[in-house]
């Protein structure tokens, strides 16, 4: 059993965006890093794979984040942290909605035009639309106004406030409450209602109102200031870029590398033991798994921390917090003609409103080949299309029977495509089908899950448990923490994380980003 010789300042279980984060910005203060990584590539659900000449995204590829002013623009100051860039597509939609009732809508980059085109559709709600969406702003204004990084130093906040009183007295007003208990105070019409929760539910996996404010006010706004901009080369550029950068300033990254136990000394994490027995160790361990995965709750066979050592405060998390569904996923590579340049890059189709948080009851299309046609042959087009699936749809299966139901999930999903996108059945060239078992054998989370959903309604984003764990030396980043699941939030949640360590290990800035 071989044990580590090198002293590394943190150990990060995982890279996934949150994690990748964590790491450049602990290396960029100079710290010593390694993180470890059990698949092949980085970037987790936020990366990206190859096949038969196509670059498919994992997730998503509608991308916040990337704007140039701003604190709210967090990928792009994690890259530049590390002195890396990625060239980035503006979207000039966010999205296009396919709603019941012929309702359909796009999100245009303009502000105006997006309001404008909503009143046209509820004449008699102008000024509920106006006033949620205005308050929507307001957050988004207060967050964008101050530096963004952990809400758990005394010293930091005490700095912020300094800097930033109105914002933060602004904020803080905002934490305890639910998008949909603002749209709620402003609106009537229950179809409007119904709107909000899917733009909610297209980045949060949940209605209005179970999605907090805070986050809800950062996506609504910045989607119109800093915009959606896709990397070029695909969603994997953001975390090949950010591996590159910690790997220039002497930190390092393992793959093929499956953390099985984080080692718990007299209530100290001090290192962790890999699946081949190699001991690693250091001062800061920190675990991009689920808290699910990490303390092994939910009645989960093991976890990375024995169960001797699981801190009551996590069970009592899984008391407020479930894991939202997964996904099956759908990628085809398809003939291009198939497309007009003009149609849009992402779009959603919800045929029952009643069905929005069943199986199957959404599906997420996206065409990031519309911005980017490098990412496929030159006569291809990619289509990623998604649908919400509980791993229970998936277990107990035997082999046959999980190939005939990926194949029946896979026909519908093209079904329900061709609404929108005719003849598509015909003209498909590649195909592939992710479902949640997929999801967890390969992006190792807990029954394949987007991430942690309320229970039941909470109070904001004031339940959500922060970067520190009970144990000494010992945290956690990614979408199980403050403030929940994206890229944009996973990112926040590294940030936070980098300051929190870097506080213990004293190598903080003393003055607050430009």
């Amino acid at each position: 059993m071989k044990n580590n010789k090198e002293n590394y300042d943190a150990i990060i279980i995982g890279s996934g965006i949150g994690g990748l984060v964590t790491a450049s910005q602990l290396a960029a203060k100079g710290a010593k890093v390694l993180v470890l990584e059990k698949y092949i590539i980085p970037g987790g659900s936020g990366g990206s794979f190859k096949r038969n000449g196509y670059t498919f995204d994992v997730g998503a590829s509608m991308i916040f984040g990337f704007g140039e002013n701003g604190y709210t623009n967090l990928l792009t100051r994690a890259l530049k942290d590390v002195n890396e860039k990625c060239e980035t597509i503006p979207d000039p939609v966010q999205l296009e909605y396919h709603l019941p009732n012929n309702f359909n809508i796009s999100v245009d980059k303009s502000y105006e035009d997006f309001l404008n085109k909503l009143i046209a559709i509820f004449p008699e709600e102008k000024d509920g639309i106006e006033k949620f969406y205005g308050s929507c702003k307001s957050v988004f204004n207060c967050l964008d106004s101050m530096p963004l990084l952990s809400i758990e130093d005394p010293y930091y906040l005490f700095k912020v406030f300094f800097k930033s009183p109105l914002s933060c007295l602004g904020l803080a007003r905002w934490l305890p409450i639910n998008a949909g208990d603002v749209a709620r105070r402003f609106i009537k019409d229950p179809e409007l209602l119904k709107f909000i929760d899917i733009e909610c539910f297209c980045w949060s996996v949940m209605p209005a109102l179970k999605t907090p404010m805070i986050n809800a006010g950062m996506v609504f706004t910045d989607r119109h200031v800093g915009g959606i901009n896709y990397p070029k080369g695909g969603v994997g550029k953001i975390a090949e870029k950010l591996v590159s950068g910690i790997e220039k300033l002497g930190s390092k990254i393992r793959y093929k590398a499956n953390v099985t136990e984080i080692i718990i000394q007299d209530k100290r994490a001090v290192g962790v033991k890999l699946s081949n027995g190699e001991k690693l160790f250091s001062k800061i361990i920190v675990s991009n798994s689920t808290r699910w995965d990490t303390f092994g709750l939910n009645n989960q066979k093991k976890g990375l921390i024995k169960t001797d050592h699981v801190p009551l405060s996590e069970h009592r998390w899984t008391k407020n917090y479930k894991p939202s569904p997964s996904f099956v996923s759908l990628h085809l590579g398809v003939t291009k003609d198939l497309l007009h340049k003009s149609f849009n890059c992402h779009h959603i189709i919800v045929e029952n409103w009643d069905e929005l948080e069943n199986e199957k009851g959404v599906i997420f299309i996206s065409i990031p080949t519309l911005l980017d046609p490098s990412l496929a042959p030159v006569d291809k087009h990619i289509i990623h299309a998604f649908t919400p699936s509980s791993i229970d749809e998936w277990e107990n299966l035997s082999r046959e029977e999980y190939l005939i139901k990926k194949q029946n999930y896979s026909l519908y999903i093209i079904k329900k495509i061709s609404k929108i996108i005719p003849n598509l059945e015909n003209n498909i060239h590649h195909k592939e089908i992710g479902t949640p078992r997929t999801h967890r054998k390969f992006l190792g989370r807990f029954e394949g899950s987007y991430g942690p959903i309320p229970n039941k309604k909470l109070l904001g984003l004031l339940p959500m448990p922060f970067n520190t764990t009970k144990i000494n030396n010992l945290y956690c980043v990614g979408d199980s923490c403050f403030p929940g699941q994206g890229l944009n939030a996973v990112a926040f949640s590294g940030y936070a994380c980098a300051h929190k360590i870097g506080s213990k290990l004293n190598i903080n800035r003393f003055n607050l980003p430009d």
